[in-house]
């Protein structure tokens, strides 16, 4: 689709019938585009290299209605460039050709590249994304791809070294209210002809529902005027409009991760409000609650562990709770194991142990078993020696075998000079590492006195 950004927005307005307020509202000029000071500050880099006329490839990397779009077009305007717009979910290999033949012919006619604007860039698979990369080299465009996903994560190495990632940031509550207060008062693309009223307290309230999306700040504005009696926007008003919205939560994507890598590291920091915040947002943005109730189970064992082992069995019964049912009973259950595990005394020992012994058995051959430690069902095995030697360890004193050896011999001497399992001085952990050290001293003695299987 291709956009002629110079015949002026009343134009746009004509040939395409009613526009939505976020739509009339779009800025029409840098000075008219809300936040992203970071970039576009008269100090900044970006402004300055828009000022100076050297526009380059990028992406633009920021949650949604934040301006990516309208960036682009401000970008292109700025540098009267002709703008091509593709949407990788709409798009496929039959527009990218056509986009790269009309640039072409461009370039032809007046000299001057054209600037590629591709929505959702990330949705394009590889081969997509390396179509562009020789028309990128030879100037045909000046690229400019937009995505809500971490580009380190879903574009290509290639495209990336190509383009420069510009991080867009959510608009603060104030930016957005202050947008509100002009599309309240702007008569040509507003609502400034409605005469409407709306307290602050019911701008702030939008504001903050709007969640940093200037998009959804006038979606929820226009059809609060819609809803408004007398014409006045009450915070009834604003109740009615935002009551069945969610926050931003992208299941798949990177919000997703950054707030359930949050409520871990609360728990695992001992914060139980941090803790009921995060998995507050999370169920407020729509996370199914089954998904944190699995986490916590994992959070018990990494954590916790065997500090205090009840965390385990507590996340385990919120998991069924909230299976058997569901909200809100299920979500409070949950609530109650993490913040039980946020202020559990931790230890990480077990999760330690085994990652070493994970590492020890994919670092080493695949020792057998040694023959003492084998069961001998039949009469040859026994002939071979399987479980010759054996101690039972009920049979011994506290039953316990001292000096009994339960690894392969190549990996017995390195685990007693530094055993995979060290419990922390936390919790149930201080008696089990009191045990162990007990239990190591008999050891110690059966070597001395020559009992111990240990060469």
């Amino acid at each position: 689709m291709v956009s002629d950004l110079f015949a002026g927005a009343s134009h746009h307005a004509a040939t395409r019938g009613w526009q939505p307020l976020a739509a009339r509202m779009r800025p029409r000029n840098l000075d008219e585009y809300l936040g992203q000071e970071h970039l576009l500050g008269r100090d900044k880099s970006l402004r300055q290299a828009l000022e100076a006329g050297q526009l380059h490839s990028m992406i633009l990397w920021g949650p949604p209605g934040v301006g990516k779009t309208t960036l682009a077009r401000l970008l292109a305007e700025q540098g009267q460039l002709r703008y091509i717009s593709l949407s990788a979910v709409m798009s496929g290999v039959k527009e990218i050709r056509a986009a790269v033949a009309e640039a072409q012919e461009q370039q032809q006619f007046n000299g001057k590249p054209t600037l590629l604007f591709v929505d959702e860039v990330h949705r394009f698979n590889k081969s997509q994304q390396d179509a562009f990369l020789p028309y990128i080299e030879d100037g045909t465009f000046v690229f400019i791809g937009a995505t809500t996903e971490n580009p380190s994560f879903e574009l290509n190495s290639a495209l990336l070294s190509r383009a420069r990632v510009y991080l867009l940031k959510s608009l603060q509550p104030e930016v957005l209210q202050g947008l509100l207060e002009k599309a309240l008062q702007d008569e040509a693309r507003g609502l400034g002809k409605m005469q409407l009223q709306a307290t602050d307290n019911s701008l702030q309230l939008l504001a903050r529902a709007a969640d940093g999306d200037a998009r959804r700040a006038l979606n929820f504005l226009e059809i609060a005027a819609d809803l408004a009696q007398q014409g006045q926007i009450t915070p009834d008003t604003v109740a009615e409009v935002v009551q069945e919205s969610l926050r931003r939560f992208d299941k798949g994507g990177e919000q997703f991760y950054d707030q359930i890598s949050a409520l871990h590291k609360a728990v695992r920091g001992s914060s139980p409000d941090a803790t009921l915040y995060w998995f507050c947002r999370m169920l407020d943005g729509g996370c199914d609650p089954l998904y944190i109730a699995r986490r916590a189970v994992r959070m018990a064992s990494e954590d916790i562990g065997n500090a205090d082992p009840r965390g385990l069995q507590l996340a385990l019964n919120a998991w069924d709770v909230q299976t058997r049912l569901g909200s809100p009973e299920g979500e409070l259950a949950i609530a109650h194991a993490l913040v039980y595990l946020a202020v559990a005394p931790k230890s990480n020992a077990v999760y330690m142990a085994f990652k070493s012994a994970m590492k020890a058995v994919k670092s080493t051959p695949s020792y057998e078993v040694p023959l003492h430690l084998r069961n001998a069902p039949t009469g040859l095995m026994e002939e071979l020696g399987y479980g010759d030697g054996y101690r039972y360890a009920h049979d011994e004193p506290e039953a316990y075998a001292a000096g009994e050896v339960y690894l392969p011999d190549a990996l017995q001497k390195a685990v007693e000079d530094q055993a995979w399992y060290q419990p922390v001085e936390r919790g149930l952990e201080i008696r089990i590492a009191e045990k162990l050290r007990h239990l190591r001293k008999q050891d110690e003695v059966a070597r001395r006195s020559g009992t111990s299987r240990t060469r």
